[in-house]
């Protein structure tokens, strides 16, 4: 019996996800393990606090840190955040991945196979993992809302 969910947290558009897979992107097309595996949410949640720390301390550098005054420092989070939300949406558009996705070896990949994210996918994107709870959704796949809305995954590249 299908949940009424079945259409956008298992598998692909229109399926029921009733095919039982033996690992997460089996159904993609994607090997079990090593470089193009879907990637495990621990690993993609601790390149995502890579970033988030890489950009504060960017952040940092042009922006007043006192953390004695709380207006100060909502202003350096604001800052923080929207250059968080850049450097990704461009990285992620360019090269595929960010800092802390090169650091512990991911990608992201369109499912199409065209090489490039691209604005289109990669700022919708990085706007859906900024909301995290669309990121937090998973399918059997693992891959979160943000990755079904536009059509990308997050694969190991060793």
């Amino acid at each position: 019996m299908s949940r009424v969910t079945g259409s956008w947290l298992s598998g692909g558009i229109g399926e029921t996800g009733d095919e039982p897979q033996e690992w997460p992107g089996e159904r993609l097309g994607l090997p079990k393990e090593g470089p193009g595996s879907v990637a495990p949410r621990g690993v993609r949640l601790l390149a995502l606090l890579i970033d988030l720390v890489l950009m504060s301390l960017a952040t940092s550098v042009f922006v007043e840190v006192d953390v004695n005054r709380p207006e100060v420092m909502q202003q350096f989070n604001y800052t923080s955040g929207v250059v968080w939300f850049v450097i990704t949406s461009v990285m992620i558009t360019l090269f595929g991945f960010t800092a802390g996705k090169a650091l512990l070896g991911l990608r992201v990949v369109r499912l199409d196979g065209k090489p490039m994210v691209g604005p289109v996918r990669a700022v919708p994107r990085t706007l859906l993992t900024a909301l995290l709870l669309p990121a937090a959704i998973a399918d059997a796949d693992s891959r979160g809302l943000h990755d079904k809305v536009t059509g990308t995954v997050v694969v190991r590249t060793r």
